[in-house]
């Protein structure tokens, strides 16, 4: 099999083109939650805060060699060349993460309810153990006459020689 064969075989798998799409969906859902947290709700957290913008929240571990602090922004403090600790940016991303992940949750809920919705048919019901040992029983007790009726014709074969 040739290698432009195989990469076929590979690329074109039903699960494959599957992964890709899930891929490219879940960049544009990526983009679509940081804009939810960066637009909507950090700026509702902000204005409950006292207009506190949590993307320029940062601590100045060192002050930079170009600039000396305070700084107003992140930005400022960075193209300064000081050492920032970025807990509001992470804070940030905290919260994508958590969005996602609730969303994901949501998503794997919905999918395992449907598919217990979905139940498989019901086997036929099969006869109970007393019916089953009633069976046995009978089976047991026709070849136990047989047994007998065998029995009797090898005595009788015997007193006839």
């Amino acid at each position: 099999m040739s290698l432009v064969s195989e990469f076929k075989e590979f690329a074109f798998k039903g699960n494959v083109v599957d992964m890709a799409v899930g891929v490219i969906i879940g960049a544009a859902f990526g983009g679509v939650v940081k804009s939810l947290v960066d637009d909507v709700i950090m700026p509702l957290i902000g204005m409950a805060t006292g207009n506190v913008d949590f993307a320029n929240k940062f601590t100045v571990l060192k002050e930079g060699a170009k600039v000396a602090g305070p700084y107003a922004t992140l930005a400022e403090a960075k193209t300064a060349g000081a050492v920032v600790l970025s807990w509001g940016m992470f804070a940030n991303t905290v919260l994508q993460f958590l969005i996602v992940a609730l969303a994901v949750f949501m998503m794997v809920r919905v999918f395992q309810k449907l598919k217990r919705e979905e139940k498989p048919a019901a086997a036929p019901a099969g006869p109970t153990d007393v019916e089953l040992l009633a069976e046995i029983r009978d089976l047991l007790k026709k070849d136990a006459g047989r047994a007998k009726d065998t029995t009797s014709e090898k005595k009788s074969e015997k007193a006839d020689k």
